[in-house]
């Protein structure tokens, strides 16, 4: 099994843990490189690719899990591929889990998302 290392702000499931991803280290940094406060430019946005290439290849992962702004994952996705990382997207399947019937009358029906394998790019 692959080690997967985390490149999104949540942190992994138990179930994902389970298929080989682990959370890296400093959380903070990561949750910096991946926020963007202002319009980035093309540069910026390669930038912060380069470095959350760069805690994955810190962490010796095999693969990255990401996700996220989509005009960030192309860029992302070479970045990994430079330094030898293979960008993985998680697949989640949507569970329904059960309808409660609310004081108003109304139904609030509660649904999971429950991991079921990778996206290999």
């Amino acid at each position: 099994m692959p080690r997967i290392a985390n490149l999104t702000l949540h942190e992994a499931s138990d179930e994902q843990k389970v298929d080989g991803v682990f959370d890296v280290p400093d959380h903070s940094v990561l949750a910096m490189l991946l926020t963007f406060q202002s319009l980035p430019d093309k540069a910026t946005i390669g930038a912060r690719a380069s470095a959350l290439a760069d805690i994955a290849r810190e962490t010796k992962a095999e693969a990255a899990m990401i996700g996220g702004a989509l005009w960030l994952m192309a860029p992302l996705e070479s970045a990994l591929r430079s330094v030898g990382i293979n960008p993985v997207y998680a697949f989640s399947v949507r569970e329904s889990t059960k309808d409660v019937r609310q004081s108003d009358g109304s139904t609030m029906k509660t649904q999971v998302f429950r991991h079921a394998g990778w996206i290999w790019v």
